[in-house]
């Protein structure tokens, strides 16, 4: 019985000398002593070489979670090219059973009139990895059976963004209110269609209202590993500077009316920091 959770990128400059080194090359390794996934955004703008992504899985735990995004130019295409994606499924190879699902985060431009072209894609890809997709146009929403059939046809899970939370009262910061021109305004759903759900949610800068929206998400989570199902639950903030703590608490409430989850491993120590100049006497 595992729960995954995990953040939208593993290194961020408000991370260091916290969560993660504040300098050097190992800060995935340092990431995954918090948490046991992540999101792979890097791979929607642009395919990693074969040597970078080697370096990500001389560091991830075997057990790690990666859930990458399917590159723009294939998904934001609505599939009509597909030229690079033979490249990007040979690179990520270094990963192995790390690489949780290939994630195709759909625009809002893609409607329910487009789901030939989905149904077509997925079902060209191999079967040696897992896929999820992400819609943005809320019509799939009020009426999802058939994405919903289409999925399960194909074996690929729903990815909801749960930002009701977020938009629930207007902005307070500038990370916030960067964020409320950014982020899709979407219909809550909280259903699964496979063993492996997947789940992102945005809170707020303030842990409150971060910790009270994902309150409905805790007895779900933990219903889905009764079920024997396997949840990834990803947190975002505006700012994230809070994000891998706040991704180890939501783990924490969900192993309370799950009492047969394992804890997460304590976060190792950080190294030293490096002296800012040469030693002294003084």
């Amino acid at each position: 019985m595992r729960l995954h959770v995990g953040c939208a990128m593993w290194s961020l400059k408000s991370w260091q000398g916290r969560f993660i080194p504040a300098s050097g090359t190992d800060r995935l390794r340092s990431y995954a002593g918090w948490c046991n996934a992540v999101e792979g955004n890097t791979t929607f703008y642009a395919t990693p070489t074969l040597d970078t992504v080697a370096g990500w899985a001389s560091q991830a735990p075997a057990d790690f979670r990666f859930v990458l995004k399917l590159p723009r130019e294939v998904t934001h295409s609505s599939f009509t090219d597909t030229s690079g994606l033979s490249e990007f499924l040979r690179v990520i190879e270094p990963l192995g059973d790390r690489v949780h699902a290939l994630w195709a985060q759909l625009p809002g431009s893609f409607g329910p009139g487009d789901l030939p072209a989905l149904s077509r894609f997925l079902r060209r890809l191999p079967d040696s990895f897992r896929y999820a997709v992400e819609v943005r146009d809320p019509a799939f929403f009020h009426e999802p059976r058939r994405l919903e059939e289409l999925l399960a046809d194909t074996g690929a899970e729903w990815v909801p963004f749960d930002t009701t939370e977020f938009f629930r009262t207007p902005p307070t910061s500038d990370a916030e209110r960067d964020a409320w021109l950014k982020k899709p305004r979407m219909p809550l759903r909280t259903e699964a269609l496979t063993d492996r759900p997947i789940i992102r949610y945005l809170g707020r800068d303030a842990t409150d209202r971060t910790v009270d929206g994902w309150r409905r998400w805790v007895p779900i989570v933990a219903r889905w590993l009764r079920e024997g199902r396997s949840p990834t639950f990803f947190v975002h903030t505006p700012d994230n500077a809070d994000a891998p703590e706040l991704c180890r608490r939501f783990h924490d409430e969900v192993r309370a009316l799950v009492p047969g989850l394992e804890p997460l491993p304590e976060p190792p120590p950080l190294p030293a920091p490096e002296p800012d100049g040469p030693p002294t006497l003084f």
